[in-house]
């Protein structure tokens, strides 16, 4: 008897389909919001299709966003000096599982505590590097996420 692979938390969700699906309905919603609908009001149109390029590469997928938009120093660059607040970034988070109960990605406790995972440390991490004085590494690796736990980076 074999034992299958466990899956990647990509192929769990669904694949690119189903991040796209989420970023679409989440961006819906985002740029109505009174909180955080400022930070995205001159956004790319195409800015939900980057994010789900960037989860779906730091959830096991291809890596894309790595390869067509220039990985971790691109995305980095996106969050430097918007002096993101705790309310803001805790608003961010709520609407993302909202869209992700609304687009119908796994609700099993191992796959959401994942994601949750993943999603609170990522949204810190964007809170700190946007501050007017932080000084965040310019060069680091796409995160790649997993069904346990992340170690602290360490350039």
């Amino acid at each position: 008897m074999t034992e299958e692979p466990v899956p990647t938390l990509y192929d769990w969700a669904g694949g690119t389909e189903a991040f796209e699906r989420l970023t679409e309905a989440f961006y819906r919603t985002v740029v109505k919001d009174d909180l955080i609908g400022p930070l995205f009001a001159h956004m790319d149109p195409d800015h939900p299709k980057y994010v789900a390029m960037w989860l779906s590469e730091v959830f096991g997928g291809p890596d894309r966003y790595t390869q067509e938009r220039g990985g971790y120093p691109n995305m980095l660059r996106h969050h430097l000096g918007k002096a993101i607040t705790e309310p803001q970034r805790r608003r961010w988070v709520n609407l993302l599982m909202d869209a992700a109960d609304e687009v119908g990605l796994p609700d099993d406790p191992e796959f959401r505590a994942a994601f949750a995972g993943y999603v609170e440390w990522g949204t810190r991490l964007a809170r700190h590097n946007s501050q007017p004085d932080a000084t965040p590494p310019l060069e680091a690796p796409v995160p790649h996420w997993g069904w346990g736990v992340a170690p602290p980076y360490q350039p």
